[in-house]
């Protein structure tokens, strides 16, 4: 595979990265690139946050894969700082090349330079090939995670 560049998203490349995002069982039912409103305003308000970070990965000019990570301040842990990966996603035709090892390798590197303490993430339950892959990285499924719905983000 070609060189690879990770970087911080631009507005330019939203709708790639919402493309990603709506490209599985469980994003084409809650994603769409059809009207990117509410996904500009989005990613202003992340893009303003120093707490937040927009990855892209790059191939030939084209975007290929993307994350968001969050770094979270808490008491637990002496005070650490832990960075949560949400959003992981990777161009169809670029998965099983090791795009995704590379990416997540990335999250956990700008982890390590934030001094963050550990690494988080959730995967939605049917996700098994994503538990296995999240395991082989080091990741352990260590804890049950709950989510309540409070509103549907396009009655915003």
């Amino acid at each position: 595979m070609d060189e690879i560049i990770f970087r911080s998203a631009t507005i330019d490349d939203l709708s790639a990265m919402v493309t990603m995002l709506a490209d599985d069982t469980l994003g084409s039912t809650r994603e769409s690139a059809d009207d990117l409103n509410l996904y500009r305003a989005a990613f202003a308000e992340i893009e303003d946050d120093p707490r937040q970070e927009l990855l892209v990965a790059e191939h030939r000019g084209a975007v290929v894969g993307t994350a968001q990570l969050s770094f979270l301040p808490g008491l637990a842990r002496k005070g650490a700082v832990r960075a949560q990966i949400e959003a992981v996603r990777v161009d169809r035709a670029m998965r099983g090349l090791g795009l995704g090892s590379r990416l997540i390798e990335e999250c956990v590197r700008r982890a390590r330079e934030r001094g963050c303490a550990l690494v988080q993430l959730t995967s939605h339950g049917s996700r098994v090939d994503a538990h296995r892959f999240y395991g082989k990285l080091g990741f352990e499924a260590s804890h049950a995670g709950f989510k309540l719905m409070l509103a549907d983000p396009s009655d915003r």
